[in-house]
């Protein structure tokens, strides 16, 4: 009986630090920014173990100094529903289970919360351990963040490339200027390549590329201007779509 009161005590002990820290950890994340992801330290383990140049670029920088395109473009191309939704587009999962009972190439409903959740406190993978704890971090996001904090974090610390991370590396690398600077269309080039940047490239695009930038730039004209903080999204930048229903 002593091992099993004491196990229990572990366990019991294991599962209050899990809470207690993960829930301080959103919380301080809502105010500093966040300098690495678990995901940049696997790649350059990959680099590494490939005998390749390790290579990690990766600049943090606000909101307010990243193109007010970019947001549309990656709510146009990953999450059109964003601003509406509380971290789980459940009418966005309902359509892919509909869509993957007839089709072999598989569709997912990950919304912007959910990818940040992953890309800032956990590994890539499809466990269902992961997709758990991905729920657990998507709904304490939703609950101590704003949409403006969860896009800042999201366009800063998402993959966009081999070693690029974030706005503003990408802006740089791929089009010699800075995040802020970016025209429309190539923000609607950097969120066409996000299902895969590793395979796609807004520096050399395909003309796979290019026809999803065109579909792209066509969708943002029914998403919203990105609200500041403590504002509301106006329907009225949009040219109809969902944020006038």
């Amino acid at each position: 009986m002593f091992i099993f009161k004491f196990i229990f005590r572990i366990l019991k002990w294991v599962v209050i630090l899990f809470f207690s820290t993960s829930i301080l950890a959103v919380i301080a994340y809502r105010f500093i920014p966040v300098y690495a992801t678990p995901l940049m330290f696997v790649r350059c383990y990959q680099q590494f173990a490939a005998g390749e140049e390790i290579r990690w670029q990766h600049e943090w920088i606000p909101l307010e100094q990243i193109s007010k395109h970019l947001p549309v473009a990656v709510m146009a191309s990953e999450d059109q529903r964003f601003l509406m939704h509380h971290g789980f587009d459940f009418e966005a999962i309902q359509d892919a289970m509909e869509y993957n009972k007839t089709h072999k190439k598989k569709r997912g409903a990950s919304t912007i919360t959910q990818q940040t959740a992953k890309n800032v406190f956990l590994w890539h993978g499809k466990t269902w351990v992961r997709k758990g704890l991905e729920s657990y971090f998507t709904f304490l996001i939703e609950m101590f963040w704003s949409k403006q904090r969860i896009m800042e974090v999201y366009l800063n610390s998402i993959e966009m490339g081999k070693g690029i991370y974030g706005a503003e590396a990408v802006a740089q690398n791929h089009f010699g200027k800075s995040a802020l600077n970016l025209s429309r269309s190539e923000c609607a080039l950097i969120a066409a390549t996000l299902p895969n940047p590793l395979r796609f490239s807004s520096k050399s695009p395909s003309a796979y590329m290019l026809k999803r930038q065109r579909k792209i730039e066509h969708q943002m004209k029914f998403i919203p201007s990105f609200p500041k903080e403590g504002e509301a999204y106006d329907p009225h930048t949009t040219s109809g779509g969902i944020y006038h229903k």
